[in-house]
């Protein structure tokens, strides 16, 4: 179960398997059995709304029976509520995804908290985005902002219900804000931002040398960020790392399936 890929062209560069048929070919082609989906449009458009409704188009026509559409919202834009129900009820979606920095807010926006209380009251996930490239080759006229972590923890402590995966997070260097989530809150994350010689092996401690945050087995759910990384980097992620058949087994599928059940 891939968690972390998304549809449609990135602003900046063609990438390949942007098309949705050759990307769903490609993850069959890897085994994925089920890919939750977000678009790359919520990054920039204002218009969520058609945002979401060609995303679940998308995934109903072209998805070839494994792609799971997540829509999103932007707290920068009024009636952002609106668009959560849209969401759960015109488009059936299981989950949102956000995108700040990208879009124009952090996780200190005053709706924020009401954001994560909305998703949990209606069952939905919620996963945020923490980064959909390296600073190094944004595009000189776009200023993506940090994303911070505090106001994101205070929130979770605040609706322990809430089901919360962090996407592209790699945290501080010292793994403060990571050790933090993974105490005080029951978000989850993607494996795609670990990187280095057995990361995923480090990060829930079956192999030694992480010296910073730490997340258990639990709380890490396959995510490859495609098509913007090629779907083979996450899954030599977990070939390098020494993880065992179960540890293999919870991180590929079983952890996603206790997030979203099969219906």
């Amino acid at each position: 179960v891939d968690t972390n890929v998304n549809l449609f062209s990135w602003p900046f560069r063609k990438l390949k398997y942007s098309d949705t048929k050759s990307l769903v070919a490609k993850l069959k082609k890897h085994r994925v059995v089920e890919a939750w989906a977000g678009s790359f449009e919520a990054l920039l458009h204002k218009d969520m709304d058609g945002v979401n409704a060609r995303l679940a188009a998308e995934c109903r026509t072209n998805g070839g029976g494994i792609l799971i559409p997540f829509g999103s919202v932007n707290l920068a834009w009024p009636d952002w509520e609106e668009d959560v129900r849209r969401c759960q009820e015109v488009y059936k979606m299981p989950g949102i995804r956000i995108y700040p920095g990208y879009q124009p807010f952090d996780l200190d926006h005053p709706d924020m908290e009401r954001l994560v209380k909305m998703t949990a009251e209606r069952g939905l996930i919620l996963q945020v985005v923490f980064g959909m490239e390296d600073p190094r080759v944004h595009h000189p006229q776009i200023t993506v902002g940090r994303v911070s972590s505090a106001p994101l923890i205070a929130a979770l402590k605040n609706t322990p219900k809430a089901r919360v995966q962090l996407l592209h997070f790699s945290g501080s260097v010292r793994g403060e804000d990571l050790n933090q989530l993974m105490k005080e809150t029951s978000a989850v994350m993607d494996i795609s931002r670990m990187e280095g010689n057995g990361a995923v092996g480090r990060m829930i401690g079956s192999a030694p040398g992480m010296t910073s945050g730490r997340a258990p087995v639990e709380r890490v759910l396959f995510g490859s960020h495609a098509p913007y990384f090629p779907l083979e980097t996450a899954i030599l992620k977990l070939i390098e790392s020494p993880l065992d058949a179960k540890q293999l087994q919870a991180i590929m599928q079983g952890n996603a399936r206790r997030l979203l059940p099969r219906a």
